[in-house]
């Protein structure tokens, strides 16, 4: 008899789960959009109500009336949710205040004590708990920048200095587990609120970006990662913790005691083209569907009569400035009479491929790597246009899989690792992932992205000062 995992994919804008079967086939999946996020104050960004909790319950009652199969089948669940977030839970575990996003100042702040508080930790914590009534949580989302977290042991630190500077209470903290071990079992309350079978196994992953590197099958160290996501970042795996780089950061990875390097991101990455989508015309969007079409491949037959670079079209993907340079902006940089939507289109792309290329790049030299292959994964790799874009400007061979929503896919794996359906991650990753296809680069227009790219990669930093300036004079 086949068995079945559970994979939840908790993110900023919605929870999506699936049932993957042995061999990683999607047997069903359903999803349901979070809450427009709240925002009390410049720097404050916060989860509305309960909403990763209700959507989850909400998601998983879909998922249990869609699966046709014998729920005694499915042998366990995995939670991967949104990482450098902020929880206070109470006494009785439910929130004790609106749970700060990773986008919220506060949630890189010292913590201050507070008596109506009882726990503190992340999300995929807090979800565990409702799951299951156990304070629990994976080392793998508990950042040493948030908690006392020794990456080197993966426990909580023991060298009190260091355990004290973050001035949380150790009653106040949950308990640690490796990714790929079980925290608890889903308890009566939740089997009722989720239709999940009561005694389900309810398995530890990682953080957010490290269950998606998994599920991409990002397990060895000669292949980088680009996640095209809501926060768009690029990765590479590796066997050490590196402390006090200037082009990465170490992120603790879904397989215990390895590690990933991550680069520097753009933040509101993807969601720049569903921005575009939304400003674009429901003229042009009803145009598209009476042609068959959705709007991004409408766009794209257009972009990809294009050359590299646009005709000079240059985006700078700054849509989303930290709270601590209010001044930066996202600028669209060249136009004349003859740009259209597709130019638009395409510079978008070029000008998220191109920033993250150059954040990439200064890693991997950092390293002392070079990559011979990229994986691509998330909703942008189902464009063609724009997979031949990335291994363009790359200029290695890159490659999509079966499966790009990898975060519920990577929380499947943990969960056949932890049940012992497999006996390790690297069998887990050869039974489960499959590559879709791959893009070969075009060399000559490999060779126009890097002399466009002494160009655009100068940008930000002539752009610097005058955006300072409009901003002080608009304040």
């Amino acid at each position: 008899m086949n068995k079945y995992f559970i994979g939840v994919d908790s993110g900023s804008q919605s929870t999506k789960v699936y049932i993957y079967d042995e061999e990683g086939r999607v047997v069903c999946g359903a999803s349901e959009p979070l809450k427009p996020m709240m925002s009390r104050k410049p720097g404050y960004v916060e989860h509305p109500g309960d909403d990763l909790w209700d959507s989850l319950k909400v998601v998983l009652k879909k998922l249990m009336k869609e699966f046709k199969g014998d729920p005694r089948d499915i042998v366990g669940i995995g939670i991967c949710s949104i990482r450098c977030c902020r929880v206070f839970m109470d006494k009785d575990g439910s929130l004790a205040e609106p749970i700060m996003s990773w986008m919220d100042v506060r949630a890189y702040e010292t913590y201050i004590d507070d008596s109506r508080i009882a726990y503190t930790g992340s999300t995929s914590g807090y979800l565990t708990f409702r799951l299951t009534g156990e304070i629990k949580d994976t080392v793998a989302n508990a950042y040493d920048w948030q908690f006392p977290t020794d990456l080197d042991t993966w426990e909580w630190s023991k060298d009190e200095a260091h355990f004290n500077k973050f001035n949380i209470p150790r009653e106040k903290l949950f308990e640690l587990q490796l990714p790929g071990t079980i925290l608890g079992f889903v308890n009566t309350q939740a089997a009722v609120e989720t239709g999940l079978p009561i005694g389900l196994p309810v398995v530890a992953t990682a953080n957010d970006k490290a269950v998606e590197a998994l599920g991409s099958g990002l397990i060895e160290p000669n292949v980088g990662l680009v996640s095209l996501g809501t926060y768009i970042t690029s990765m590479v795996f590796g066997d050490t913790n590196i402390k006090n780089s200037s082009n990465f950061f170490t992120n603790l990875s879904n397989v215990p005691y390895k590690y990933l390097y991550e680069s520097g991101g753009i933040r509101r990455g993807m969601w720049l083209i569903s921005w575009y989508k939304s400003i674009i015309g429901e003229e042009y969007a009803k145009k598209a569907e009476s042609e068959g079409f959705v709007v991004e491949d409408y766009l794209a037959r257009e972009a990809e009569l294009l050359n590299p670079g646009s005709d000079g079209l240059f985006t700078i993907p700054d849509w989303l400035a930290p709270a601590t340079q209010l001044y930066r902006k996202g600028v669209i940089l060249g136009f004349d009479e003859r740009h259209t939507r597709g130019h638009i289109y395409r510079s978008l792309l070029e000008g998220i491929a191109l920033t993250l290329k150059n954040s990439y790049s200064a890693m991997c030299e950092e390293l002392g790597k070079t990559p011979n292959k990229i994986i691509v994964s998330g909703g942008g790799s189902n464009s063609d246009l724009y997979m031949q874009i990335i291994a363009d400007i790359y200029g290695v061979r890159t490659v999509r899989n079966v499966v790009n929503g990898a975060a519920s896919l990577g929380a499947a794996i943990s969960v056949a690792v932890a049940t012992g359906i497999y006996p390790d991650y690297e069998t887990a990753v050869r039974k489960m992932i499959k590559q879709r296809d791959e893009f070969t680069p075009n060399m000559a227009n490999h060779d126009a992205y890097n002399r466009i790219n002494n160009i655009y990669r100068r940008l930000p930093s002539l752009l610097e000062a005058p955006l300072k300036e409009i901003y002080e004079a608009l304040k």
